[in-house]
């Protein structure tokens, strides 16, 4: 296998202002890539990443599907081609269900699903000309393990993850790759007032697990266990790979809860395995 590592590449990261997506674009350049960092504020995209000539600094909000077709174009423009999109931007709406509101629950959905999908729908047919290119989205271990408090964003990264299983046979035949990375508890900004919002308290009966959970969070902040800067790094390198894997689990808990959840799995398919076996139509019906 060619190995890839060294060629250089241009990047376009989405939520490049702050938080994962500044580390992500920091890798990209430390490794002599070209950068497109895109944030809705440009300014602060700038001041987080410096000015180096690689690095070109563009306005995006993602779930503007115009600024997206745009943000692309300035990418192509200056640098002629993108060969890995990063789909970083997102944010974290949490609360008991019942506590969410309508509105809150599809802004989670239309910036951490549609804002991917509209970033990814500029791109494609860049990608698909070339015949080359990496769609990477930045998932959670929320996307495929579900918990109390999270029902908005675990539904969100579910979604992700169900459309990028269904995308990479789709984009094969071109050449582009997918890649969906799944990440556990690491030192970003995901749990600041600035990422994540909390639903207003308006029934009793989840008060006090309310209060706990806000706490625990709130005092988790800034302790998380692992390091933003190894994750991008880690995933400059898979990158640059031939064949990238489809699916990445990130951080030490995050295989731990996934294996988890795969044992939980064939658990309860063999639990009721000959039950669940015994549906199919019986001779005589299906050749009536």
């Amino acid at each position: 296998m060619a190995d890839d590592t060294m060629k250089k590449q241009v990047w376009l990261v989405t939520g490049a202002g702050r938080g994962m997506g500044v580390d992500i674009a920091q890798a990209a350049l430390a490794a002599g890539h070209a950068v497109v960092a895109t944030g809705r504020n440009p300014e602060r995209v700038a001041a987080a990443l410096g000015e180096p000539d690689d690095l070109l600094a563009v306005a995006l909000d993602v779930t503007d599907p115009a600024g997206a077709q745009a943000a692309v174009q300035a990418a192509v423009d200056r640098f002629g081609r993108i060969d890995v999109l990063v789909n970083n931007a997102g944010n974290f709406h949490a609360g008991f269900f019942e506590e969410i509101s309508d509105d809150d629950f599809r802004a989670q959905v239309e910036t951490n699903l549609f804002g991917p999908l509209n970033v990814t729908r500029a791109a494609l047919p860049v990608l698909r000309a070339q015949r080359s290119g990496l769609v990477v989205t930045m998932s959670s271990t929320a996307g495929l393990i579900g918990q109390e408090f999270t029902s908005a964003y675990a539904a969100s990264k579910f979604a992700l993850e169900g459309w990028m299983e269904s995308l990479a046979p789709e984009v094969a035949p071109f050449g582009v790759r997918t890649l969906v990375v799944e990440p556990g508890f690491f030192r970003t900004d995901l749990l600041t007032p600035e990422s994540t919002s909390y639903a207003e308290p308006s029934i009793e009966d989840y008060a006090e697990r309310t209060r706990r959970t806000v706490a625990a969070w709130t005092g988790m902040n800034g302790l998380q266990g692992g390091d933003p800067a190894k994750l991008a790094k880690a995933l400059v390198q898979l990158a640059g790979q031939e064949e990238p894997p489809v699916r990445w689990v990130a951080g030490a808990d995050a295989v731990a809860g996934v294996e988890q959840k795969a044992k939980d799995l064939l658990a309860q398919v063999d639990a009721h395995r000959e039950l669940s076996s015994s549906l199919a139509l019986d001779d005589a019906t299906a050749n009536a």
